[in-house]
């Protein structure tokens, strides 16, 4: 089968940083599906293990964590699908990834694809969708209010793909008045199209612009990206008691600052349950599916943004390159072998 991998660690401007290649079709066993993918999306966490992770010697690492594609096969334990079944999912960050024409990834992190959607849009949303549901609802917990709190979640970098979508689901599933920041124009535009309330500017100072939304202090705030940078903005501005979520990986994590307001802070990893075969890992199934369900509802939408072309190393290389800019909005896709 065609793949995507690489054998070294580098810069996505080297030649051999991605490379196309051929790899036996994989069986599935346990209780794993064989997916034959017809559409990837490109993540951050794609561009951070390719240029750090070393394969294993003389191996070959394959990434790509956000697929749709068709159950070809299933393994003898699986229960939940059949061959013929349209699926996505975000996939496991300790197996081989789907930039491949086959795939393996257990059934219990896997959604039936939505209905209403092509392969290329439902790739856009499992990662960003996971990781945002975990991070409003099982982490942050949004629908338990905060005593004295403004009913409000701030939500830094809302026009990013985990941005986009936890955008959605708090004005889908909650009654949160939702405050989201974006810097240029057309990335303010689209946090608002995504029903936004408020869109703040995250070049200036956060805390002054929350002041003079005269709500009071939110909550709830959860950080998708440059959390360093925006650290002393968020201790000013969160309310006391309240629940902070982050998803990036600043260097240094002062957190000692947050102790007066006694604010509880959150990591969320999506690929923890999986990681660790937690004893509810099957829970992302049930999310997956809720995602599906809500977009057939047109309660809310993709965010795919851009699509690159075929499934190769070429456009693959365009898709790393223009993440790491860190000014990408909403999520880039390739579609096809």
């Amino acid at each position: 089968m065609r793949a995507i991998a690489y054998k070294i660690p580098q810069a996505i401007t080297a030649e051999t940083s991605l490379i196309d290649v051929e790899l036996p079709v994989p069986t599935p066993e346990g209780r794993d599906l064989l997916v034959e993918i017809k559409a990837v999306s490109v993540n951050p966490v794609d561009t951070k293990v390719r240029a750090n992770a070393k394969p294993e010697p003389e191996q070959l690492k394959v990434l790509g964590w956000d697929a749709a594609g068709i159950v070809k096969a299933v393994g003898p334990g699986v229960k939940l699908f059949q061959p013929g079944d349209t699926v996505f999912y975000a996939g496991a960050i300790d197996r081989p990834g789907a930039n491949a024409e086959f795939h393996l990834v257990d059934e219990r992190i896997v959604g039936k694809k939505p209905e209403t959607l092509d392969f290329s849009a439902a790739a856009a949303l499992p990662l960003t969708s996971l990781t945002a549901w975990e991070a409003l609802f099982d982490r942050l917990k949004v629908n338990d209010p905060v005593p004295g709190a403004s009913n409000a979640i701030l939500i830094i970098g809302g026009a990013g793909g985990v941005g986009s979508i936890a955008i959605q689901l708090a004005r889908a599933l909650t009654n949160l008045t939702v405050i989201a920041t974006a810097s240029r124009p057309e990335t303010q535009k689209w946090a608002y199209d995504l029903g936004a309330h408020h869109v703040l500017d995250h070049s200036k100072p956060l805390a002054h612009q929350i002041d003079q939304l005269a709500l009071g202090a939110p909550a709830f705030v959860f950080s998708t990206t440059n959390t360093a940078d925006h650290l002393e903005e968020i201790i000013q501005l969160i309310a006391p008691q309240g629940r902070f979520g982050l998803i990036d990986d600043p260097k240094v994590l002062d957190v000692m600052p947050f102790k007066r307001k006694a604010v509880s802070i959150h990591w969320e990893l999506m690929f923890t349950r999986s990681l660790f075969k937690t004893k509810d890992m099957e829970e992302q199934n049930r999310i997956l599916n809720e995602v599906a369900r809500l977009v057939d509802a047109g309660k809310i939408r993709s965010t795919l943004t851009e699509t690159l072309g075929l499934i190769n190393a070429e456009n693959l290389k365009k898709a790393h390159a223009l993440i790491e800019t860190g000014r990408t909005k909403g999520k880039l896709v390739l579609a096809g072998f």
